[in-house]
């Protein structure tokens, strides 16, 4: 993914709204900025949902992570692609998230869900757009490979929705999560053969055609 049209792209206009922001022109720097949350946003709800597995939350966590990174645009460093800087804010946003929500259900007794109260993961999942794999699987079987994957640990989880949806390679991902390469290959990997395992006991032959 790296040296691609778009992240070279990004980085022009991350370093013009620094820029701005530093002569003084906000108005033009907020406008600019524009462009790359417009850019950045639908992967980055992707991003945040398998972490907060709330919808609302996530879109609050992404909006979050893209204020935060346009106050602290002036700590951004063109060699590493913008793409990577700002999901390394977000995905450390998504994970405060979580352990705030972890310290309250200590102390909180949680409300059951009402009717409606919790909607089906792969219904709630932003997609990529239909692709020939997706068009073959039955919705049951989407199911089924979206429960596998909330039961990976939250690190496997992640490496393995970063390398195999959004399609970063090892050193992206060390970089977005602070794991070094070698630890997110391990992760990876044993992410892989949990999903097998799991798919391989739960998933029976599709019924719907």
């Amino acid at each position: 993914m790296a040296g691609t049209p778009g992240r070279e792209a990004d980085g022009v206009a991350a370093s013009a709204v620094k820029a701005m922001q530093a002569e003084g022109r906000l108005a033009e720097a907020r406008e600019r900025y524009a462009e790359l949350v417009a850019r950045h946003q639908r992967r980055a709800t992707r991003i945040a949902f398998h972490y907060v597995r709330d919808s609302a939350e996530a879109d609050e966590a992404v909006q979050d992570a893209f204020v935060k990174a346009y106050s602290h645009l002036a700590t951004f460093r063109e060699e590493l692609p913008f793409e990577v800087w700002f999901t390394r804010i977000l995905i450390n946003g998504c994970l405060d998230r979580i352990k705030a929500r972890t310290r309250r259900e200590r102390w909180v007794t949680s409300m059951p869900d009402g009717p409606g109260g919790k909607r089906d993961f792969a219904e709630r999942t932003p997609g990529h757009g239909p692709s020939p794999e997706a068009q073959l699987l039955s919705r049951e079987r989407r199911r089924q490979v979206a429960e596998a994957i909330a039961k990976l640990p939250d690190r496997q989880r992640s490496v393995f929705m970063l390398s195999h949806y959004e399609g970063c390679t090892s050193r992206e991902v060390s970089a977005m999560t602070g794991l070094n390469e070698s630890t997110v290959r391990v992760h990876l990997f044993r992410a892989i053969r949990k999903l097998r395992v799991l798919l391989g006991e739960g998933a029976g032959p599709d019924r719907e055609k």
